[in-house]
C-alpha cells in the first residue's frame, strides 16, 4: 500500500479532483475506513447512477431517513443537480460531512453546477510523486510509463503499454465522447497526438491549427477541454505583470509522462540517458514534481517559465511568498560544468528582487558554481518542499 501525501481532511467537506485513476476512491476509502454511518454513492455504479439521475432529491430522503456522518459521492461531475442538493444539505445538516470527487471540473462548471463556494475545501489528487513511491522509485520505469497509480501492478514493460494505450482510449470515450464535449472527434484525436508532440514547449496555436485542420480558437478550447478535464496543466510566461502574463503564449505539460508517450506514440521508444528523447522526458517528470509537491504543500509558489526576446530561457521560475525566488534550470546528465551555470547567473545579476539560482540533475553532489548552486534533483525539491 502507497501512502499518500494528500491528507483529507475530517472537519469539513471537500471535493477531490483529480484525472482518472489518480487514485481518487482509493484514497477517500482507506481515509475513512473504519467509520460507520457511511453512505457512498457511486455514479460510476449503474444502479446508483441511474437512481440519482432520475431523482436527485433520493439524497435529502435518505438524510432525513437516518443517520449519517459522512457522504460521499464518487464522480460527482456524472450528476451535477446533486451539487445543489448537497449545498442544501449542508446547510441543514452541520454534522454530516460530504466528500465528493471528480475528474472533470469542465463538466461541472460547463454545467452551471454550484461548486459549493465557501462550503467545501478542495484538493487535487495526481498521479504518484517519486516521494510517496519511496523505494520503488525507478526514474527510468518514471520516464518511462509514468507514475499512475495501477501501473504498479505490471512488473511487465508491455503489459504497463498496453494499460496506456487502453487508459487514453478511456478518455476519448468516456470523458470526451460520451459527453458531447467536442462535435467531431477526429480532430480532437488528431489534436491529442500533436499536444503531447509539443509537450513542454511555447504553444503556437496558430500552427497547431495549421496541422490539425482546424481553427485557432477551436485549438486554444482544446487546451482548455485537456486542464478542465485535468488532462494537463499550463506553465505561464514570467513577468510581474499580470496582464502581461496573460497576453503571451503558455507552455502547456500532460499531467503524466507515459500518458505523454501514449498520446504521441512513443512507448516503444527506448529510454536512452544520451538521448534526446530522455532529456525532455527527464525535464518533463520534474515539472511535474514541481506541479504536485507545490499542491500538497499548500505553499502556494507561482510558477512560471521565462523566455527573452533573443531566446535566453529559464525552465523554471518560483515565486515564494516572503523568500527569494528561484531560477531553475534542468539538465538530465550527470556531468556538470562551470558553463553550465552561466546563463542562470547572467540573470541572477540583473534580477529585480532577491532571488536563487538552481540547476537541478542526476549529479549526486553539492556544486556551487558561478553563485548558482547544482544539486541532485531528489534533493533540491526537498529542500525546496520541506
Amino acid at each position: 500500500m502507497v501512502e499518500r501525501l494528500l491528507k483529507l481532511n475530517t472537519s469539513n467537506s471537500l471535493l477531490l479532483f483529480g484525472a482518472r485513476g489518480t487514485g481518487k476512491s482509493t484514497l477517500i476509502r482507506e481515509h475513512f475506513t473504519g467509520l460507520d454511518e457511511i453512505l457512498w454513492i457511486d455514479l460510476l455504479n449503474d444502479d446508483d447512477e441511474d437512481e440519482y439521475r432520475r431523482r436527485p432529491s433520493r439524497l435529502s430522503e435518505k438524510l432525513a431517513s437516518k443517520k449519517f456522518r459522512i457522504v460521499v459521492i464518487d464522480e460527482v461531475q456524472k450528476n451535477r443537480k446533486l451539487l445543489d442538493i448537497v449545498q442544501l444539505e449542508i446547510e441543514k445538516h452541520q454534522g454530516v460531512q460530504f466528500v465528493l470527487s471528480g475528474s472533470s471540473a469542465r463538466k461541472l462548471k460547463r454545467g452551471g453546477a454550484n461548486l459549493l463556494a465557501g462550503r467545501a475545501f478542495t484538493f487535487s489528487l495526481f498521479p504518484l510523486t517519486h516521494i510517496e513511491l519511496g523505494q520503488d522509485f525507478n526514474l527510468i520505469r518514471a520516464l518511462e510509463i509514468g507514475t499512475l497509480p495501477k501501473l504498479l501492478h505490471y512488473t511487465d514493460l508491455l503489459d504497463a503499454t498496453r494499460f496506456l494505450k487502453s487508459y487514453v482510449r478511456t478518455y476519448l470515450k468516456e470523458e470526451i465522447i460520451a459527453e458531447q464535449v467536442v462535435r467531431k472527434i477526429e480532430p480532437f484525436q488528431d489534436f491529442l497526438e500533436v499536444a503531447a508532440q509539443m509537450n513542454g514547449k511555447i504553444i503556437n496555436f496558430s500552427k497547431i491549427a495549421d496541422d490539425v485542420g482546424v481553427d485557432e480558437k477551436t485549438i486554444k478550447t482544446y487546451y482548455d477541454i485537456l486542464t478542465e478535464t485535468l488532462i494537463g496543466y499550463y506553465l505561464p510566461p514570467f513577468h510581474r505583470s499580470i496582464r502581461k502574463r496573460q497576453r503571451e503564449a503558455p507552455k502547456f505539460y500532460l499531467f503524466d509522462t507515459g500518458v505523454r508517450r501514449a498520446l504521441s506514440n512513443s512507448l516503444s521508444i527506448k529510454m536512452d540517458p544520451q538521448t534526446f528523447e530522455f532529456g525532455n522526458a527527464f525535464e518533463h517528470f520534474l515539472i511535474l514534481e514541481f506541479f504536485r509537491l507545490n499542491a500538497y504543500s499548500e505553499l502556494d509558489f507561482k510558477m512560471s517559465y521565462l523566455r527573452t526576446k533573443d531566446d535566453a530561457e529559464i525552465d523554471l521560475i518560483v515565486e515564494r511568498p516572503g523568500r527569494p525566488d528561484l531560477l531553475i534550470e534542468i539538465k538530465s546528465y550527470e556531468d556538470i560544468e562551470k558553463s553550465d551555470t552561466r546563463k542562470i547567473k547572467s540573470f541572477l545579476d540583473t534580477w529585480d528582487r532577491p532571488a536563487e539560482g538552481m540547476l537541478l540533475s542526476r549529479y549526486p553532489q553539492e556544486i556551487l558554481s558561478n553563485s548558482v548552486r547544482c544539486l541532485h534533483w531528489q534533493t533540491a525539491l526537498r529542500e525546496i518542499f520541506s
